[in-house]
């Protein structure tokens, strides 16, 4: 007996092996995978940004790595002591404004300068609603910056600063559009794989998440059918129609938890990757797997023993592989083996 349904995802036409560059952008769940993918030892850049969730956030930092956009002081804004950005993250928030500053800046030239060269560019959209920045009230101590339009992150302002915008399906194609365009002609060899986030913005509301999730399919769908060098990885119908059980959820029961992320990456590995890269990964994942091992008794030959397995094991990929860095590794067995 069956207990779920059977998916056959064919090979893509174009594979990705450790001498590419990945760039990948997007909400939460992107960087599930994506911290994945750098384990594997992937040549990967991460939400330069911080987490995006709506495509206006996703298309505007884009042309804002294409440009190298530089931000200064008039961008910044500060609320409850910390300096923050619309545009970024919390994560590059903090109470040394010219520290903000400079974290933000470098964060765009290394996105500018690794999105030139990149071969594959990760999408991951989360919702069709974006927030706009409307026209408040503050007092004479509190300097907040306008004409952002929409915000990648609110950073817990009051809710009445905010318009809650579902963005059309047309909204969503034209800015996306534009800005595959632009990539193009700033790297004319640049593939770019969509995926729509599992991840349930329940919030909104059951029926406004599903309304938000079905724009954010339409428009890729669109796009994908459109233009060349453009893909879709099935990462929302993965977990929303192959596992769809809440066993396959964090407590939340809005997260997709290990098992399902796991799930996702091995179809994505399976759908993108082959050859000598998969024999790579089953290396990779042997080694990861030796680091996170927890010794009943770490003074024994025979863990020794397995250090030392581990540590000529990765000598050998490096000769192997001379453009990986496997200078983590080294440093762990050897410093485990002292």
């Amino acid at each position: 007996m069956n207990f779920m349904l059977d998916i056959q995802l064919p090979k893509a036409e174009k594979q990705i092996t450790h001498h590419h560059k990945i760039l990948s952008v997007g909400s939460c769940f992107t960087e599930h995978i994506g911290g994945a993918l750098a384990d594997l030892k992937f040549d990967l850049l991460q939400n330069p940004n911080g987490i995006l969730f709506d495509p206006s956030s996703v298309s505007s930092s884009l042309l804002s790595y294409i440009q190298n956009k530089q931000y200064s002081n008039d961008d910044l804004f500060q609320l409850n002591e910390v300096w923050q950005s619309w545009q970024h993250h919390s994560r590059f928030s903090g109470v040394d404004k010219e520290n903000v500053l400079s974290g933000i800046n470098e964060s765009q030239t290394t996105a500018h300068q690794f999105l030139r060269k990149a071969d594959w560019l990760i999408i991951t959209l989360g919702t069709s609603f974006s927030y706009r920045l409307e026209k408040v009230h503050w007092d004479d101590n509190l300097q907040i910056p306008f004409g952002a339009g929409a915000v990648a992150n609110c950073h817990r302002a009051p809710a009445q600063w905010f318009e809650k915008y579902l963005m059309p399906a047309a909204e969503i194609i034209e800015a996306l559009d534009y800005t595959i365009h632009q990539l193009f002609q700033f790297n004319k060899d640049v593939n770019i794989i969509f995926t729509i986030s599992p991840v349930r913005h329940i919030r909104d509301g059951v029926m406004e998440n599903n309304r938000s999730k079905a724009r954010l399919i339409e428009a890729v769908h669109h796009l994908v059918n459109k233009l060349d060098r453009l893909y879709y990885f099935p990462a929302y119908e993965l977990v929303i129609d192959i596992l769809r059980d809440y066993r396959f959820y964090s407590e939340d029961m809005v997260h997709p938890n290990y098992l399902a992320t796991d799930f996702v990456l091995e179809k994505f590995l399976a759908t993108y990757t082959g050859g000598e890269t998969s024999i790579l990964i089953k290396e990779l994942t042997s080694l990861n797997i030796a680091q996170k091992h927890k010794p009943s008794h770490p003074t024994t030959d025979a863990h020794k023993k397995f250090l030392k397995s581990s540590l000529d094991k990765v000598k050998s990929l490096m000769q192997q592989y001379p453009h990986i860095n496997f200078k983590k590794e080294i440093d762990y067995f050897s410093n485990e083996l002292k």
